[in-house]
């Protein structure tokens, strides 16, 4: 049996994009020979993951999960919709989730080299091997939030948005998880930039300033008045900016009479007690991934070639 070296072993990882252990077993097995290792892993599916690394995965899934205190939020990208409705595909996004809860990992290269939850193979062996045998597709594990304490979660529209809620309070009732999945609704629905006020920078409310005196001096209305006039309408206009921009400013979208904090406050005094809206977090499948657009006859033709 050939002595396998860990740089034999990085190379291989390194062309074929199959995780370590798969890699070390091949090199063994071909007696080191890098061309028999490939040529196996290959036969094997495995492999599949690196001819296709290069191609965007922007499809996919955001799942949420709350247990014991701890909530986690995954968005796990796939290349095509249809790979990402698979049973396999949902089953390892709920499995990587229940693993984040569960060991805690510092980020996804730690998560990915972690044992996952309830097998005995790593995130990142399983991954490999769902791409390679199963879906056919890169897939991407591209980020992940943990959050502790009481913590509610909102999915929409089967994985496209997800939000984590986590919520400050002394009210032991589960009703004030509906009150956090109500202000998860919010922030997938609307997407607002900020949380509260105090979170927007100090340039952005400069350059919106800067934008709202630009316009009056265009406006022949506004044009001519005083400038200490046209600053006082400006602040007023910032006003609005956070009502549109923060979340706990925003019209509640079941009522739009009252503010996203008003609404909560309410509900805390039925509760007795108190309830302040800590940290919200919310992911939007693939934002950010740019899509590749490709000529079906053409990839095609680059597949036979």
């Amino acid at each position: 049996m050939a002595n396998v070296t860990v740089q034999a072993i990085k190379e291989l990882m390194s062309i074929t994009g199959v995780g370590m252990m798969d890699c070390k077993r091949a090199l063994v097995a071909a007696d080191g020979d890098q061309d028999k290792a490939i040529e196996a892993l290959r036969e094997k599916g495995l492999a599949t993951q690196a001819k296709k690394s290069g191609r965007a995965a922007a499809e996919g899934v955001v799942a949420t999960v709350v247990n014991n205190g701890v909530g986690v939020m995954v968005e796990i990208n796939t290349e095509t919709d249809f790979a990402a409705n698979t049973d396999d595909f949902k089953a390892f996004a709920a499995s990587v989730a229940n693993t984040i809860v569960e060991k805690n990992p510092a980020d996804v290269d730690a998560l990915k080299a972690t044992t996952i939850s309830g097998g005995d193979k790593t995130v990142d062996e399983v991954l490999t091997e769902l791409a390679g045998m199963k879906i056919r597709e890169n897939i991407v594990i591209r980020r992940f939030v943990r959050l502790e304490g009481t913590v509610a979660s909102y999915v929409h529209n089967g994985g496209s948005i997800g939000v984590l809620v986590k919520m400050d309070t002394d009210i032991k009732d589960d009703a004030v998880l509906t009150v956090g999945k109500d202000v998860a609704m919010q922030s997938a629905a609307l997407n607002p930039a900020y949380l509260k006020r105090d979170e927007v920078p100090a340039e952005v409310l400069d350059k919106e300033k800067e934008i709202m005196m630009a316009q009056m001096a265009e406006d022949p209305k506004m044009a001519n008045k005083p400038e200490q006039v046209r600053a006082k309408i400006v602040e007023g206009k910032v006003g609005k900016y956070y009502k549109e921009n923060c979340l706990l400013e925003q019209a509640f979208v079941k009522d739009d009479k009252v503010s996203v904090q008003e609404y909560v406050a309410a509900e805390a005094k039925k509760l007795g007690g108190s309830i302040t809206v800590a940290e919200v977090v919310r992911f939007e499948r693939g934002e950010g991934v740019e899509k590749k657009e490709e000529n079906f006859a053409d990839e095609i033709a680059s597949m036979i070639k």
